[in-house]
């Protein structure tokens, strides 16, 4: 889960600066195809198994994880900076809670309540919506963290620990660079700057935030309760708002920074709920 934050929290910053020199979908094709290929062929050198016993969720979390929470999150990209686009990308915990309930029938227990709230006060500080100026940045990155939410409540709904993450995730990306594909030809093409900025950019989202983010993710949801998950994930965009503040200069304003400590004190008192769920079934009472 650690390593995970880190990885994703900065690759905002670096996919901000891959879109400099290539348009959204194409970006989202190149990385999704290298990071496919680079677990397949990791597969492959392990001599593991590459085919699995069932296809329906690898389709299913391909399009929706991988085509579609990609192609949203790219175009916010294009549009607003690294640190606001992460954090409003990350209103998927409180997306994922609300489909839980649904979907799963969890529910929140103990002092987690006030975990969440307090994560919810800190989103709102960073998001400041009532200043909202970029709409459509704005929405492209809420959607993508409605769909991110979905996607993983599904992949609880129907679980795949059974399955090898490393094989699941190298199928997930396959169907998502499919879909990323079709999109990206439906468009009309554009020239790609190939620089040394680009292929380095182009190497960490491939290598570390596409193969390696999206295979420790399956594995945290497959060995953690969702809304554990969900609501530790929040340390990315606190991650992407200091390394955009370091590198790009996007300052935040004191309001962004008391929405980072606030967050922090939400993940604080989480952890000191101990290794008990998040959230707790009725199915279970």
């Amino acid at each position: 889960m650690a390593a995970m934050v880190l990885i994703w929290g900065y690759s905002w910053v670096v996919m901000k600066i891959g879109l400099r020199h290539a348009r959204p979908l194409d970006f989202a094709v190149l990385r999704v195809g290298i990071g496919c290929v680079l677990l397949f062929a990791i597969v492959a050198a392990r001599r593991g198994r590459l085919v699995l016993p069932r296809y329906r969720m690898a389709v299913v979390l391909g399009l929706l994880q991988v085509t579609l929470f990609v192609a949203l999150t790219q175009f916010a990209l294009y549009f607003a900076g690294p640190g606001r686009t992460s954090v409003l990308v990350f209103t998927m915990p409180f997306w994922m809670i609300v489909f839980a309930h649904f979907l799963l029938r969890e529910r929140m227990r103990g002092p987690q309540w006030l975990a969440v709230a307090l994560g919810f006060a800190g989103l709102v500080l960073i998001i400041e919506p009532w200043k909202l100026t970029n709409l459509a940045g704005s929405l492209l990155s809420v959607a993508g963290g409605a769909v991110w939410a979905i996607a993983a409540v599904l992949s609880k709904r129907w679980p795949t620990a059974h399955i090898d993450p490393l094989v699941f995730t190298a199928w997930q990306l396959l169907f998502g660079f499919a879909g990323l594909f079709v999109l990206a030809a439906l468009n009309p093409p554009h020239p790609i700057e190939w620089d040394a900025e680009f292929w380095a950019a182009l190497l960490f989202s491939s290598a570390l935030a596409t193969a390696a983010g999206w295979w420790l993710w399956t594995y945290v949801l497959a060995h953690m309760p969702a809304g554990i998950a969900g609501l530790n994930s929040l340390g990315i965009p606190v991650i992407a708002v200091l390394s955009s503040a370091l590198q790009l200069g996007e300052r935040p304003p004191a309001l962004e920074l008391a929405g980072m400590v606030v967050i922090g004190v939400a993940l604080a008192l989480l952890a000191a709920t101990g290794d008990r769920p998040l959230l707790s079934s009725n199915k279970t009472r």
